[in-house]
Order: structure tokens, then sequence, then C-alpha cells
């Protein structure tokens, strides 16, 4: 038989726990022959999320469980309630952030997996002190064919 991987509440790999968001992740890809990853992402309220910035090599999925999350894709934003559901394919500009004065929990798909690696990088410049800045996220991004978008509004 197959094996099923089972992750419960609380279960899980927790990327980031202190600071206005935290990544717990569902499935890096190790049970999915890496064709898909898996996050829950918590943003507190008014929490900026990235600059805005575009993927070349996976498409990334954002499911809203709970809260308000605004997306900004080039210039238009679009606030996004529990239940829906927003793809963003390779090359789309996008960010979202937490507008609201509630937390917010979305879940998020990487197809294939290799941005869950991305996140895990992150979280070691986190813990170095390296601020995050565009600058300093650049060589990280590229590590993982994303560059900050054309449409970036400072």
């Amino acid at each position: 038989m197959v094996p099923v991987t089972i992750v419960r509440p609380g279960e899980g790999e927790l990327l980031t726990s202190k600071g206005p968001s935290q990544i717990r992740i569902l499935e890096d890809g190790s049970h999915t022959g890496h064709r898909l990853g898996i996050g829950e992402i918590t943003l507190q309220p008014h929490t900026p999320g990235p600059i805005q910035h575009r993927h070349a090599q996976h498409d990334e999925g954002f499911y809203i469980l709970s809260g308000t999350v605004r997306f900004t894709v080039g210039q238009d934003d679009h606030d996004a309630g529990p239940g829906t559901w927003i793809i963003v394919p390779p090359g789309a500009p996008h960010t979202f952030a937490n507008v609201g004065d509630d937390p917010a929990v979305m879940l998020s798909t990487f197809t294939p997996d290799l941005y869950v690696e991305y996140f895990r990088d992150l979280k070691k410049m986190v813990e170095s002190g390296q601020p995050v800045t565009a600058e300093t996220m650049t060589p990280l991004w590229k590590k993982y064919a994303t560059e900050i978008s054309s449409e970036y509004r400072s």
C-alpha cells in the first residue's frame, strides 16, 4: 500500500514564528515527487507582503481561509476573503498584504515545490539579522527564478 501523509494542527515545519507572518509547511514536496508544495501562511493585521515580484518556474496558488488578503497584480488591487482562490502563473506580477484589522490565514501551493526551499533560505537570512530589502532579497530570489516586478510600487 502507498503511504498517506497526515499533517495535523500544530504539526508541519514551522519556518517563521516571530514577526508579522508565520509560515508552516504542510507538504515540502517529498511526498509528491516534488510536483507540489503547500504552506499555511498567517499574516497579522496590517502586515505588508513581499515586494511585487514574478516567478519564472512555478505556479503559486492562494486559498484564503480567514481574514481578508489584498492581492496586487501589476497596478490592480483585489481584496480576497475566505473561500477565494487565486492562481498566479509563471510571469505574473504579484504581491499580497493583510490591510485589515484581523489576522488572515491562507493556504499557498507551489507547483513544482521548489519555492519551499526559498522559505527555508529566507528563514536563515532573517535569523542571521540581515535586513529584508529589495537589495538583500534579489540574490535569494534569483536563486529561485524570481525577480522584482517592473510594476513594483514602493
